[in-house]
């Protein structure tokens, strides 16, 4: 630093010696006098500058002199901090591993006891759904059936498709028919004989629904009209045949509609059906391996009352009825027939694979569209290739309950 300041020093002497005035004016005493007074100045202000440089020099190897010893200080905390800690974390593994295994203890008794209570539940909840499914579907009615004894065919068209029937719970002697399994038109008569003479009068009454119906599934129940609304994949329309009106609408839930109810009934995906116990919905579902599901309707309100998953199949079945709370699916195997039942089921368990008879229809040679079993007269109603058709039931009585 001492070696810079003096190399300042001459090259400043050097820089106002070139200034300096000419020979002949260097014995002026002022000039003289003013240059060393200038130089006295320069020499002070640089040793002041030594001064304090190096004072700025002492401070900072003091600086670095306590730097030092504190850094060695920290060196060492950090290996006692190191050390600390990595027993601290032995610790608190050590103790992880003891509340883990508390824990393990208390989840299980948890577990035990956890288990007792839903196991509790569930057998509250299976008592109290069949205490409904009873209060449900009464013992108002205790029949079961046993053969199907004969047949009557009424009528005779060239459609393939349709349905017909008579009010489920009216009295009435009126007969309704609808053709197709896609339409909007019932044709009104006004008794049995009416319908199956042409030229008998009164004439039919024709009435064109505002809605038209999907499949072969409809059915009458106190004056209204049940059928599937064809624009939809799972709405049922209550139609009110004097007023002409859509009384009322409902959705079935899940995946109804996207599947059909019978393999042998290519347009039906919801099939309505009337017994004892009122208005169900037989159709496939979402899960149930083209299983049918049965579905219990309030007529009044259209609410859903309850649904059972049935272990009757859709493949091979052509149509089903109810019967006294009783599911009976009709089966054709083979190219023309026979028509047989061979899957039947109880929402109750009453009755049993044992007590079931050789169910067959009398031998027709092609396949239902349609058969409804009307709890007024315990008759079915069925269409066969265009044949209007009544089968009449032989029945007997179901086992109690126990």
């Amino acid at each position: 630093m001492m070696v810079a300041l003096r190399g300042a020093s001459a090259l400043l002497v050097l820089f106002l010696a070139a200034f300096l005035p000419p020979p002949q004016c260097a014995q002026d005493p002022a000039m003289v006098h003013y240059i060393y007074q200038r130089f006295r100045v320069l020499e002070q202000g640089l040793e002041k500058c030594t001064q304090a440089t190096r004072a700025y020099i002492q401070e900072f190897q003091e600086f670095s002199k306590n730097i030092s010893v504190m850094l060695g200080r920290c060196q060492t905390y950090t290996s006692e901090y190191k050390s600390a800690v990595g027993n601290l974390a032995l610790r608190v593994e050590r103790a992880q591993r003891e509340i883990d295994y508390i824990q393990y203890l208390r989840e299980a008794d948890e577990c035990i006891e956890s288990e007792d209570k839903t196991l509790a539940e569930m057998l509250l909840q299976e008592a109290e759904e069949e205490k409904k499914i009873r209060t449900l579907l009464n013992a108002s009615c205790d029949n079961m059936l046993m053969s199907i004894k004969s047949l009557k065919i009424v009528k005779k068209m060239m459609d393939t498709h349709g349905s017909w029937m008579k009010d489920a719970v009216y009295n009435s002697p009126k007969v309704y028919l609808l053709i197709g399994s896609r339409n909007n038109t019932v044709w009104e008569f006004a008794n049995i004989r009416a319908f199956m003479e042409d030229n008998t009068k009164p004439a039919p009454r024709k009435q064109i629904l505002t809605l038209s119906w999907q499949g072969t599934g409809q059915v009458i129940y106190e004056g209204f009209l049940f059928f599937h609304n064809q624009a939809t994949s799972n709405e049922i329309i209550k139609y009110n045949l004097q007023k002409r009106t859509v009384e009322d609408r409902m959705l079935l839930p899940g995946g109804v509609g996207r599947a059909l109810v019978y393999q042998h009934s290519p347009s039906t995906y919801i099939d309505l059906a009337v017994d004892e116990h009122g208005l169900w919905a037989i159709h496939s579902g979402p899960g149930t391996h083209s299983h049918l599901v049965l579905t219990k309707i309030e007529p009044g309100t259209l609410g859903v009352e309850h649904s059972w998953d049935t272990p009757c199949r859709s493949q091979d079945a052509e149509a089903s009825f109810l019967l006294c709370g009783v599911l009976y699916v009709v089966y054709r195997t083979g190219g023309q027939g026979p028509h047989r039942i061979t899957c039947v089921y109880d929402p109750l368990g009453t009755i049993s694979e044992e007590d079931l008879p050789n169910l067959f229809f009398p031998k027709r040679p092609r396949s239902h569209s349609t058969i409804h079993y009307n709890p007024r007269d315990k008759q079915l109603y069925a269409w066969n290739e265009g044949n209007q058709i009544i089968y009449k039931l032989q029945t007997k009585r179901k086992l109690p309950l126990k």
